[in-house]
């Protein structure tokens, strides 16, 4: 178990953190999630703007998983990261100064020798409002029995239904993308070297799960919006495998409803990479 875990942290709030962040930070973001000039130079070009991909949420939101530090004690190299969520509640901009409001939202029990679950949900606005909002939660494997409750079963939500994905769209892994990605801030050393993904009990390093994340957004806003970001109002999945770099990732995605789609990601091999997402967008 991890020092000072408790239910009792649910509802504590995190001092507010002001964030920011400018062009070259979203279009490195975009290069980092395998943005390309042929298709997507809206997102990196300043000539453009540059829009900004709604899943660049996620790179301040982990300034607010990173104060989880200062109330628990986390062993970095048994952490996981289960799930992200974004909402938008308008486009990003592409700079600017923000207020970061986080909280832990949930710690879940699932039983001694098991894991612990930490959620974490963070608000991030500026004077016209509230920007965007992401969730995430975090394994702790075999951080289980501390006396907590299990928590919801959500096996069963957001599956795909059983008839052919309405859109197909495969992206290729760069052997170098965990460099690319770790420089707009997850700098975490398990997806770069080698000696301390050993260390952490893996044969050697891989993508990171929110790199993937990115991918199959990138996926997604091109298939449901167009590639306009304003029409992209939420994104969330579960990390079900990791991503080798070289991979090639096939995201499937189902409309199941007017400004609903159920995504899901594979590798080459058929294996299930992000399960159990979801996308809502603006229906046209």
């Amino acid at each position: 178990m991890a020092d000072g875990l408790s239910a009792d942290l649910v509802g504590t709030e995190f001092a507010p953190a002001t964030v920011s962040w400018t062009d070259r930070d979203v279009m490195l973001y975009a290069l980092g999630v395998g943005s390309q000039t042929e298709t997507e130079l809206d997102f990196l070009y300043e000539g453009h703007g540059p829009k900004v991909l709604p899943t660049y949420a996620v790179i301040p939101g982990m300034k607010a998983m990173g104060s989880i530090n200062k109330y628990v004690s986390l062993p970095i190299a048994r952490m996981l990261h289960g799930e992200q969520g974004i909402t938008l509640h308008r486009p990003i901009p592409p700079s600017g100064e923000f207020t970061l409001q986080g909280r832990i939202s949930e710690i879940w029990d699932k039983g001694e020798g098991k894991a612990a679950v930490i959620g974490v949900t963070s608000d991030c606005s500026d004077s016209n409002g509230l920007l965007f909002s992401t969730h995430s939660t975090l394994f702790l494997i075999g951080g289980g029995g501390f006396g907590g409750e299990r928590g919801p079963s959500t096996s069963k939500t957001n599956l795909p239904p059983d008839r052919a994905p309405d859109h197909e769209i495969t992206q290729h892994i760069g052997k170098d993308q965990g460099a690319l990605y770790r420089l707009s801030g997850d700098r975490v050393a398990l997806h770069i070297d080698p000696e301390f993904a050993r260390k952490a009990g893996y044969d050697k390093p891989f993508a990171h799960g929110l790199c993937t994340f990115g991918f199959v957004g990138r996926a997604a806003l091109s298939a449901l919006c167009g590639g306009n970001p304003a029409q992209f109002k939420s994104f969330s999945g579960r990390f079900a495998e990791r991503v080798e770099f070289e991979d090639a990732v096939t995201t499937k995605i189902w409309v199941t409803a007017p400004g609903v789609a159920i995504v899901q990601s594979a590798n080459q091999h058929g294996k299930v990479v992000l399960s159990q997402a979801r996308v809502e967008f603006a229906s046209t």
